[in-house]
């Protein structure tokens, strides 16, 4: 006799496509909830140790023009909904990932001038790790690095004893420091 064949329809491929990648930004370590610092945020639900994996940062592998193009549009929707701008991450010299899809958990943990984890890049993947132990309930964090050159563009809401008041990267403070100084003297 013989052996049946199954058919498999192209939803039913799609489907198990869509259930992988939802998969991949999804990790029992976190979860969404609503959050001070922004809108919504990412919340550790067990303890984490240092140097943990935590959640890979998922999205469509775009080239940087194409990213540029995808930034640009974000940002104009985003002043305009007050909504959060871009989800842009950058992977590599020539490529970034965008982030931009509902099942990307990782796209919601906000910044903090005093973060709690950081971004490792793995091949092509970008995972978040601990930075220090993370405790259950605990908000998830990290430096999103932004620019000093566009510092006003994102001002910082974390709340952290040492905000900067603007999302800059930590290795810019100093010069974001001296441009908030002489805008100050301007004013007066």
């Amino acid at each position: 006799m013989p052996a049946k064949t199954k058919v498999v329809s192209e939803e039913q491929v799609l489907h198990r496509k869509l259930l992988r990648l939802w998969q991949r930004g999804q990790s029992a370590k976190c979860e969404v909830r609503g959050s001070d610092i922004h809108g919504r945020g990412v919340y550790a639900t067990c303890f984490i140790p240092e140097a943990s994996p935590i959640i890979e940062y998922f999205g469509e592998r775009i080239d940087k023009r194409e990213s540029e193009r995808r930034a640009l549009r974000q940002h104009a929707k985003a002043q305009k909904t007050g909504g959060a701008a871009v989800y842009i991450f950058t992977l590599s010299k020539r490529h970034d990932i965008d982030g931009n899809f509902p099942w990307n958990t990782a796209r919601l943990i906000n910044h903090s001038c005093n973060p709690n984890c950081e971004a490792w890049i793995v091949g092509r993947k970008i995972i978040i790790h601990a930075l220090h132990d993370i405790q259950s309930g605990e908000e998830l964090t990290f430096d999103y690095g932004f620019d000093v050159d566009c510092y006003e563009d994102h001002p910082c809401l974390c709340g952290s004893a040492n905000c900067q008041g603007y999302i800059v990267s930590r290795q810019q403070w100093a010069e974001l420091e001296q441009r908030l100084k002489l805008a100050a003297r301007k004013r007066r």
